[in-house]
């Protein structure tokens, strides 16, 4: 049976090694350890933290992408410390989020890619997204449209362009993720990138790019010569 985290010495304890070291010196384990605040009758928060991360092969973006019922199978994590967990992951990835500035210029899909990237790569569902943009390719606006299951999301024509007439926008850019890793673009892809390009030529609006996001890469509709 291991050593409970009260039983270590007190600069190896979580808590105090972030207060002495910064919160820096932290192993991911440990991290977790602090989320979970304790363990089970035969690990301690930090040995239980290294099954969490097991649960994911080690990888944080994989993590993101587990639901309770994951982590609940481990002993010792309920709904509680899996919601916890989940609310760290969520708020990091909105930190992503928050330090992307609106009024960007978008040269190339590299610059969507990064865009998207952290809001929609360990997602475990689809999310369809709409960046809406000046004469200048300045962002004036990023909307999610919808979100659906692992394998598809309905998308309303009729909404996207409904706010690109009130944006008074010049061009968009389309983005969504496949959380099977798979960068290729279905059927059902190339349809719906058809028939917003059509829909937003009719009101003067040019479809730029249709970018498919995973968490190893990303597939550009313009790039490819597709669009």
């Amino acid at each position: 049976m291991s050593l409970s985290i009260k039983e270590w010495a007190l600069e190896d304890r979580p808590r105090e090694k972030m207060q002495y070291k910064g919160i820096a010196s932290l192993s991911d384990a440990e991290l977790i350890a602090i989320l979970i605040g304790s363990g089970n009758s035969e690990q301690s928060a930090v040995d239980l933290a290294r099954d969490i991360l097991g649960l994911a092969s080690n990888n944080l973006n994989k993590l993101g992408k587990l639901g309770i019922h994951d982590f609940t199978t481990l002993k010792g994590v309920g709904p509680a410390k899996a919601v916890n967990i989940m609310a760290a992951l969520e708020l990091g990835r909105r930190r992503k989020s928050a330090e992307l500035n609106s009024d960007q210029k978008i040269k190339s899909s590299n610059d969507v890619y990064t865009i998207f990237h952290p809001l929609l790569s360990d997602l475990s569902h689809e999310e369809f997204w709409i960046i809406y943009l000046n004469r200048s390719n300045r962002i004036i606006s990023r909307l999610r449209i919808s979100q659906g299951g692992i394998s598809g999301t309905i998308t309303d024509v009729r909404i996207i362009m409904k706010k690109g007439l009130e944006l008074l926008a010049s061009s968009i850019v389309i983005c969504h993720n496949h959380p099977s890793g798979n960068k290729e673009p279905s059927e059902a892809d190339i349809r719906i990138t058809g028939k917003i390009k059509e829909a937003a030529a009719f009101f003067d609006i040019s479809l730029l790019d249709h970018i498919i996001v995973t968490d190893n890469g990303y597939f550009s509709f313009a790039d490819n010569g597709t669009l």
